[in-house]
């Protein structure tokens, strides 16, 4: 719209009629849409007066010493018509009155008269005058429309006031008006429309002023050369805010410090000191607002110790800093993340002494919400009520956010509640306070409330609501959401889909948050029309992450890789989080090349990147690969994050690498990542458990002073692994002394510690005083561990029985759990029961197959074993791929199934020819049944037996004193069960080996097992 009208000023020119059907084409600015205002002149015929209360008045003659207030009631019963003599009385009246009442009574007395009509002085004073206070700004609008003739200074006057309020829509509006009536802006004027330009970064529109200005030989003027600098500087065009500023005739300090600010907002720190001194040598000396554009420049790029010797530096050249001074250190401060440092020079500010504004506590309350302060934000809010400053938009609505987000929904409650004028911000504050505690409903409430209170909702207000519908997963909700923003003249933004497409994919609903994606992009493609309107809108980076998150979920490779052909069209790729997300989407989708192709192109690769190759490594069963990426990340200088060692521990772990991670225990205990303390602790403990490490286990839970209940759940789960039960009951009952209440895992981990020792009874007991003692109702989870704590004792009917009798149906886990009960006691009968049931829940799971397939050969019946595994051949059904693990120092050696590409291959078989020799002399044959099928081919199903291998290494490369600790990412089989104990005898070491389901502790033949795995 705006656009044509600064074709007008570019041109120097107006168009053959002031005001053709449609000169202001929406695509320019669409946020001045018609929907807005109509900008069109109202017709003399449909000119609505806007009349205050008061009557008319007589004409009288105007003293210049009497107050206008006293001659208002001389003129009630004045003539419909007006003089010159009484429009220059009016003109009189009006230059003398000092309140927005006088001025509406004077402006009745000229509606009586039709002063309107008759002269156009009177309503251009009017407007000049409404324009001056921010409530009468309406009027002042209004009365524009109605005068017949108006001119530059009542324009002028109301564009002032709307720019100094910020109502940018409002003042472009009557800036074109202008321009179509004939009349140029002064160079008075040119610096207000320039800053108009700036604050909303109209760079286009800017360049026409610019273009206007030159024609017409104004660019000589220092306000409207500071304008022009700090236009380009705001919308990103340092080269062109340089050319300005060099071509000035004359430059004044605003000029300096536009151009200082200008290189600091890019950066350029040392380009901005370099100006900072030629603006002395030029014998321009640095005021106040200079020096503070040094301390928030060097602030908002994370230079707090520049900043801090600059505030030094200025107070030594005599200048002591005020308050925008101290605003721009803090808000630099929050800007980078240091809180603590913003909180510290708030209270040096107050110490000064230096008294806040609503600036200074707008910025500071942000530093508390991050901390999760609620004292500290306690305690700002009360200086802002002891500096009369509690009232303001800003500051209400950064307390509402700070005390939400500090989990203090009902103090954001009262501050609401006492606000007495309430803006749109306000009200989308406190409804995001809603939607982030999940209370959803009570945002749809406050809504309403918003309208009936005469504000409209605007974008924010739905992009909040809709964030909520979508994390809940409401999508019928969300989308009628979408469809009343339309109809509100509200057009859904890219950010109204990032919203939904995020919250869909974290709540599940991955394939809506892909059809959403659809919407955006081609809405008249594969989606209901009736659904929703052409809402059609370009994804930006977010978009792309959130729909490739959602790829991922779905393993949809295939729509993957179009997703990423769209990145590089677009030029999305370099975008960090977009190239983290095709990593992870790779990775999620078994595509590791692809994966490692575009992490290896990404430049600057942060510790996100790196956290999400090694994430996809993991997922795809090649721990030891995220170990050696770890080290090669470390060489890139990047430091580990505590999402790192989350993901690291639990891969040394399932490698039982637990040199590498005891590494990485003392580099995280190097890091301090004190918010994330416990959560690694926890890690530490799991780590150390699954390298058989007990003692270290426990040494890490004890070294830990302010334990949290996962904390503690880790620790007695450790012991249940470890089959000490008695050891995990003992920290149970410390807890319960400590008065730390236990959580549903609690449960869990106990119970799992009774099946593995077979302890019933105490596993009944734990059973029953979760909802008796604690209130916690027995879910599935603990119904399944009662079934193995029932069937690891050989009460398989009572297992059976108790998974008719529950309340939840059976999952595969609980049936596989049985099934694995009849296997250790070789029961058919119950097994083929729970293997039916798994066959209908998990047709293509091998492992079911096997399991019933062993328990067969167990109980002699060899036919049925060897059909099944027929029947498992013709369905082309696959097991996992055995590999096992081996940590030999640093190195981990990975034996995968079918493989012999180790370089001590041949050493390997012959210590196990030697060993196997001596275990036959104690009486060991194998176990572990081998089917040949007609052609005499090797059955696929037969264990492949990898443990061998590492523990033949094992005693190879490693020293006598040490144990051998071995993982294995499956079962271990009876023959490799059996084997490992002998060998642990022979050797005289203990043996570690991890597999999927047990930790066994082999020494002297014994396994901590009880041969119950």
């Amino acid at each position: 719209m705006i656009c044509a009208a600064m074709e007008i000023l570019h041109n120097g020119s107006l168009p053959s009629h002031p005001f053709p059907s449609n000169p202001f084409p929406d695509i320019c600015l669409p946020h001045l849409s018609p929907h807005n205002r109509n900008f069109s002149p109202i017709p003399k015929s449909k000119f609505r007066a806007c009349t205050p209360r008061i009557t008319g008045f007589k004409h009288s003659t105007v003293s210049k010493h009497i107050h206008p207030q006293t001659l208002l009631p001389s003129f009630v019963d004045t003539p419909t018509s007006s003089s010159p003599a009484e429009i220059g009385d009016f003109i009189s009246l009006l230059n003398r009155c000092t309140t927005l009442s006088e001025v509406r009574q004077i402006h009745a007395q000229t509606v009586k008269l039709n002063a309107l009509e008759s002269n156009s002085s009177v309503g251009n004073k009017l407007v000049v005058l409404y324009s001056r206070n921010q409530l009468s700004l309406e009027d002042a609008r209004k009365l524009l429309d109605e005068i017949p003739k108006r001119t530059v200074p009542a324009y002028a006057a109301l564009i002032g006031s709307y720019c100094r309020n910020e109502q940018w829509d409002d003042l472009f509006s009557v800036f074109r008006l202008m321009v179509y009536e004939g009349m140029l802006p002064d160079k008075y004027l040119v610096p207000t429309i320039l800053k108009a330009c700036s604050a909303m970064q109209l760079l286009r529109i800017g360049k026409m002023v610019h273009g206007f200005v030159i024609r017409k030989i104004v660019d000589s003027d220092v306000f409207v050369g500071n304008g022009l600098v700090d236009l380009y500087s705001n919308c990103g065009d340092l080269g062109s805010s340089r050319n300005v500023f060099d071509t000035m005739q004359e430059r004044d300090v605003v000029s300096w410090t536009a151009l200082i600010s200008a290189y600091m907002e890019e950066g350029l720190l040392d380009e901005a000191i370099h100006i900072f001194h030629l603006m002395r040598l030029d014998g321009v000396k640095p005021d106040l607002i200079s020096w503070s554009a040094l301390l928030s420049g060097y602030a908002r790029n994370g230079e707090i110790d520049l900043a801090l010797d600059t505030l030094e530096e200025m107070q030594e050249k005599g200048l002591q800093p005020r308050v925008n001074s101290w605003n721009g250190i803090i808000s630099g401060c929050v800007q980078n993340g240091y809180l603590e440092d913003a909180l510290d020079m708030f209270s040096r500010m107050l110490w000064f002494p230096e008294d806040p504004n609503i600036i200074t506590i707008a910025s500071i309350l942000p530093a508390c919400t991050g901390l999760k302060a609620l004292h500290l934000g306690k305690a700002v809010h009360g200086i802002a009520l002891k500096h009369g400053i509690f009232g303001n938009f800003y500051v209400q609505g950064s307390l509402i956010d700070m005390y939400s987000k500090c989990g203090s929904n009902d103090y954001a409650e009262k501050v609401f509640g006492k606000a007495e004028n309430k803006n749109t911000t306000m009200w989308n504050e406190m409804i995001a306070a809603y939607v982030n505690e999940g209370k959803v409903e009570n945002a749809l409430g406050l809504l309403t409330l918003m309208q009936k209170d005469g504000r409209k909702p605007d974008v924010i207000t739905y992009n909040t609501i809709l964030y909520g519908h979508a994390r809940n997963g409401l999508k019928t909700q969300a989308l009628e959401l979408l469809s009343e923003m339309v109809q509100m003249d509200l057009k859904p933004n890219v950010v109204s889909f990032n919203v939904l497409i995020s919250g869909f994919q974290q709540s599940g609903l991955s394939s809506e948050a892909l059809k959403v994606f659809r919407i955006m992009q081609s809405p008249a493609g594969d989606v209901n029309p009736n659904e929703v309107p052409d809402l059609s809108t370009r994804p930006n980076p977010i978009t792309i992450t959130g729909a490739l998150a959602a790829c991922a979920d779905l393993n949809l490779l295939h729509q993957g890789k179009e997703i990423h052909g769209y990145t590089l069209r677009y030029g999305f790729e370099p975008n960090i989080f977009v190239s983290s997300a095709l990593v992870d989407m790779y990775a999620k989708c078994h595509d590791m090349d692809s994966a490692n192709k575009v992490f290896f192109r990404i430049e600057g690769r942060n510790t996100v990147s790196w956290n999400a190759l090694m994430v996809g490594y993991i997922k795809n069963k090649q721990p030891e690969e995220a170990l050696k990426l770890f080290l090669e990340m470390l060489q890139e200088g990047l430091a580990p994050s505590s999402i790192t060692f989350k993901i690291l521990l639990p891969a040394c772990g399932d490698t039982v690498a637990v040199s590498f991670g005891r590494g990485l225990h003392g580099y995280a205990a190097k890091c301090q990542l004190d918010g994330s303390k416990n959560a690694i602790a926890s890690a530490l403990i799991d780590m150390y458990t699954k390298c058989g490490s007990i003692l270290e286990a426990k040494s890490v839970f004890d070294s830990e002073v302010e334990k949290d209940v996962p904390l503690w759940n880790a620790m007695i789960s450790a012991f249940s692994v470890h089959g000490m039960a008695r050891n995990a009951f003992a920290v149970f009952e410390q807890m319960e002394l400590l008065g730390i209440l236990p959580d549903h895992i609690t449960f869990v981990a106990l119970l799992s510690a009774c099946a593995r020792d077979g302890l019933v009874e105490e596993g009944w007991k734990y059973f029953n005083s979760m909802e008796n003692s604690y209130g916690i109702a027995a879910s599935l989870e603990h119904y399944t561990c009662m079934v193995g704590i029932l069937g690891g004792a050989g009460l398989l009917d009572e297992a059976h029985d108790l998974i008719r009798q529950m309340p939840y149906p059976p999952d595969a886990c609980t049936w596989a759990t049985l099934l694995q009960a009849c296997r250790v006691h070789s029961n058919p009968k119950i097994g083929e029961r729970a293997a039916k049931a798994l066959f209908e829940l998990e047709p293509d799971n091998a492992t079911n197959y096997m399991l019933l397939s062993n328990i067969y050969v167990s109980s002699g019946m060899w036919d049925l074993a060897k059909s099944l595994r027929s029947y498992m051949r013709g369905r082309k059904l696959l097991t996992i791929k055995e590999c096992s693990y081996l940590t030999i120092g640093s190195h981990i050696c990975a034996f995968k199934g079918g493989e012999s590409c180790h370089p001590e291959f041949e050493e390997i078989l012959e210590t196990w020819e030697k060993l196997a020799k001596k275990m036959e002399l104690s009486g060991y044959f194998p176990l572990d049944p081998v089917f040949e099928d007609e052609e005499k081919e090797m059955d696929p199903f037969s264990c492949l037996h990898t443990e061998k291998l590492a523990l033949c290494l094992g005693i190879i490369s490693s020293s006598a004193r040490h144990p051998i600790r071995v993982s294995k990412n499956i079962r271990m089989c009876i023959d490799c069960h059996t084997s490992a104990k002998l060998i642990s005898r022979i050797v005289g070491r203990e043996i570690f080996v991890k597999d999927v389901c047990f930790y066994h502790h082999m020494k002297d033949g014994i396994c901590s097992c009880q041969d119950r795995w």
